[in-house]
């Protein structure tokens, strides 16, 4: 990436001389990228079940439309229409920008769930027709890190003995904190855009449609790291596997059948 920063800074005439990283390597003993997540659709139920408005709500459009975070900050009530969500900005940094891509701008459609939801979200709102869809105390666009740390983290991580979120609120309890693990772990707002296509991909959804609904330019993206299969699922393709071997007539490489197969030469041959 920096290799291509200076060529392409070369280009326009900032700089002058060598590409100062154009041999330059990944170190090869460098640790791995660690293991993306993607929540599945029990913990997704689970975590709307604990978080207050609007939290939950963003964390709805999140996981059922697939949408990353500065899309969320970036939505507003015009976009959604017609039983979709119009993606047509997002946020960065306080920033208004266009979509990460062209295929990003695709339209998202809305499940009767979510649908619901934003509703009663927007009539919690005043019923408003313009502006931000999650909008801040100031009308502007509702930060999604703040709403990380001021709501999802104190609801998702309180304490199994007394029920206080940690912090503040925790420091005067007579005990120590303890989490309570019946909560899922936060693990980002991805973690639901990821679950989404994984969710999908466990309810039989074509790999190509799954790329359409996350609005990927390309299906191998979704598949390597979009797509996340349980530990369940990875059990259960294999049950299938076993029971497809059961019907089949076992033999080994000489054909001789084994003795507890049932097989007899004749129907070998």
């Amino acid at each position: 990436m920096l290799s291509g920063i200076f060529k392409q800074a070369k280009r326009l005439g900032y700089y002058d001389g060598v590409n100062p990283v154009q041999d330059t390597a990944v170190n090869p003993n460098a640790a791995p990228p660690a293991e993306t997540y993607a929540y599945s659709l029990e913990e997704i139920q689970t975590i709307l079940a604990l978080l207050p408005e609007p939290a939950a709500t963003c964390f709805a459009v999140a996981s059922f439309a697939g949408l990353r975070e500065g899309e969320l900050s970036g939505l507003e009530w015009p976009d959604y229409r017609n039983g979709a969500l119009h993606i047509v900005r997002a946020v960065w940094n306080g920033q208004i920008v266009k979509p990460k891509t062209k295929q990003s701008e695709a339209p998202v459609p809305v499940i009767r769930q979510l649908a619901d939801r934003l509703d009663m979200h927007r009539l919690r709102c005043g019923n408003p027709v313009s502006g931000p869809i999650f909008a801040n105390s100031l009308g502007g666009p509702l930060s999604m890190d703040n709403v990380r740390t001021r709501a999802i983290l104190p609801a998702l991580n309180r304490c199994a003995l007394c029920g206080l979120p940690n912090g503040k609120k925790h420091a005067k309890a007579d005990h120590k904190y303890e989490r309570d693990v019946r909560n899922p772990k936060w693990h980002g707002w991805h973690a639901a855009r990821r679950g989404l296509g994984s969710n999908l991909y466990r309810l039989g959804v074509p790999d190509k449609v799954i790329q359409a609904i996350l609005r990927h330019s390309n299906v191998n993206v979704t598949l390597a790291y979009y797509v996340k299969s349980a530990s369940a699922d990875v059990m259960a393709a294999m049950g299938k596997f076993e029971e497809e071997l059961a019907v089949q007539t076992v033999q080994d490489s000489d054909r001789t059948p084994k003795p507890d197969s049932g097989a007899t030469l004749e129907f070998v041959n």
